[in-house]
This record gives structure tokens, sequence and C-alpha cells, in this order.
């Protein structure tokens, strides 16, 4: 039982110490998408969120922040979550995949995408960035380690939050606190600083 709960602990103290030295390399990136997002929130733009695999419940709890509210009450955000498309032909091994279809349906210019990935598919997104930019949306990617590929596929306008670790419980820990920050900005720029209790 002692050996168990010092593991549990274990797991506490790397998560901390993982967000602690991650916050000084992804603050300008998650300003930087703070930024877009609001922009494209008051223009009458729409953000699109997608999310494959373990990172789809983040995706459904960053559009619920945006569409209801995150710590504030404040008027509904235009949020869009994407299901994945029922494209013949997406293989099950490529998930990303089938949001091409969703994002060629629904994205219009102005609006921006939010792809989250903690599955490691960066480069199979390419498809979709590549919808999105045909819209004219640009996009932020809410990625692990192994980013190149998606990296690659992005455009000037465009925001790559790369959450380095090798664990996926880690980087979808990271990915959820940026979230976390992406709603807190939000709130911040549409509101002003106030207590969020």
């Amino acid at each position: 039982m002692v050996m168990l709960e010092q593991r549990i602990q274990q797991q506490f103290f790397d998560s901390a110490d993982l967000q602690y030295q991650a916050a000084e390399g992804l603050a300008r990136p998650l300003a930087d998408a703070a930024s877009a997002l609001f922009g494209c929130l008051t223009s009458g733009g729409r953000v699109l969120v997608a999310g494959a695999g373990a990172s789809a419940p983040l995706a459904a709890l960053f559009g619920a922040a945006l569409l209801g509210r995150f710590e504030r009450d404040r008027p509904p955000l235009a949020a869009v979550v994407l299901a994945p498309g029922a494209a013949a032909g997406s293989p099950a091994a490529d998930p990303a995949a089938a949001f091409v279809r969703p994002v060629q349906a629904l994205a219009q210019s102005g609006d921006l995408l939010l792809l989250i990935d903690a599955e490691g598919l960066n480069g199979a997104w390419r498809p979709v960035v590549e919808a999105a930019h045909a819209a004219d949306a640009n996009v932020i990617a809410l990625a692990g380690p192994a980013s190149l590929g998606l990296r690659a596929a992005l455009g000037e306008a465009d925001v790559l939050i790369a959450a380095a670790h090798e664990r996926r419980a880690r980087v979808a820990e990271l990915q959820l606190l940026a979230l976390h920050c992406l709603c807190d900005a939000i709130d911040l720029q549409l509101m002003g600083e106030q207590d969020p209790t």
C-alpha cells in the first residue's frame, strides 16, 4: 500500500514538474492563440474544434466552455465541436482524416480551426489543415511532441502549441491546462480583470 501511495504521489510531482517547465515555452504561443481566438470571435467568426481519439473529450470541453461559460458568466461564443465525418475510405488507422469533410462543409473565411492531438497523429492532420486553409480559415494546433508533420502544414497566421513529453497522459494534462489558459484569456479580453469566483 505504501508503494502504491508513493507511485501516486510521484504522478502528481511529475505532472507539476512538467507544467512548471513548460510554462515559459508555452506562454508565447498560448498568448498568440488567445489573440487569434479573440479576434475571430469578436469579428463574427466561429471556432471549429476537432480532437481525435483521447483528444475528443478535450475538444468537447473547450467547445462547451466557449458556448457556455468558463469561470464567469458571459454571452455564448460561437463554437462548433466537429464530429468525425463518415467519409467512405477514411481508414480507421487515420482518425484525423475523418475531419476533412466536416471542415470542408463548415469552415468559412474568418473562422478558426482548433485541432487537439494528444495521440501523435500530427502529420495525419495535414489534409484537415489544408481544408481549413482552402476555406480561408486559420488554424491553432495543440499537439504533442512529434509535431514536425503538423508544423510543415501550418501557415504564417497559424499557431502551433506543442506539448512536449513522451507520455500521452502528461501531454493531455498539459493540453487541458493550455485550454483552460485559453478560456481564461478569452474571458479576460472580453470582460477585463475580475475575480472568477
